[in-house]
């Protein structure tokens, strides 16, 4: 086997020019890998997912489209070899538990450096899970704790990929669309939403999503 052969391949997802570049710089930096495309969509990442079967997907979450979460799921359903590596700006307990639930094999945080990129890669590739300590530190906490749990956690993994989706501005029938479902189905899953949430409309869903770490105060308009 060639030195080129034995080199293991990843896909980079993210929709900010500059956080995606930055990635597959750190990327560089790590010995036995090569970036053989990017995405800045999760459509795109399930198709190029598809055509070239990457190793390792490093995943944004919160993208144009379907998002990181459905994305994540779909690579995952049609490629279960490939590990997906979560590159998230969201530290809060919420997310890095649907992920991986959901199947990711690592969740690091967009502010890491390259030894911990390297670090992740070696753990996922052998078969195992990485999470940035910190916040696998965290979780350790909470878990032991009487730490008062997030409304967001009574959510299934489509309610909350579908209130993501809401406090973007995705009408029903938007969400409708990106996700192949009835528009009948996400009004389901919407009041459902906001039972759990305790809320009773999209304005304080996004208010709440603010409050509880779903979405950065600084994209809502």
């Amino acid at each position: 086997m060639t030195e080129r052969q034995a080199l293991k391949t990843v896909l980079v997802v993210d929709d900010h020019d500059l956080i995606r570049l930055g990635i597959c710089r750190l990327l560089a930096e790590v010995p036995g890998i090569t970036v053989v495309d990017q995405a800045s969509s999760g459509e795109d990442a399930v198709s190029l997912v598809r055509k070239l079967r990457p190793d390792i997907v490093f995943m944004d979450i919160r993208m144009p489209g379907i998002g990181g979460l459905e994305a994540t799921q779909r690579i995952l359903a049609q490629n279960s070899d490939t590990k997906v590596i979560v590159v998230s700006a969201f530290n809060d307990e919420v997310y890095p538990a649907t992920l991986l639930k959901a199947g990711a094999a690592g969740y690091i945080t967009k502010n890491t450096d390259s030894d911990e990129i390297k670090v992740a890669v070696k753990t996922v590739l052998s078969g195992n899970v990485y999470i940035s300590p910190q916040l696998a530190q965290m979780l350790v906490i909470n878990g032991l704790s009487n730490h008062t749990k997030s409304p967001l956690s009574e959510l299934s993994q489509r309610e909350l990929q579908i209130a993501e989706l809401i406090t973007r501005g995705k009408r029903a029938n938007d969400v409708a669309e990106t996700l192949s479902v009835s528009p009948k189905t996400i009004n389901t899953y919407k009041y459902r939403i906001y039972e759990k949430l305790g809320v009773t409309n999209d304005v304080e869903l996004t208010l709440a999503a603010v409050k509880y770490g779903l979405v950065d105060p600084s994209e809502v308009i």
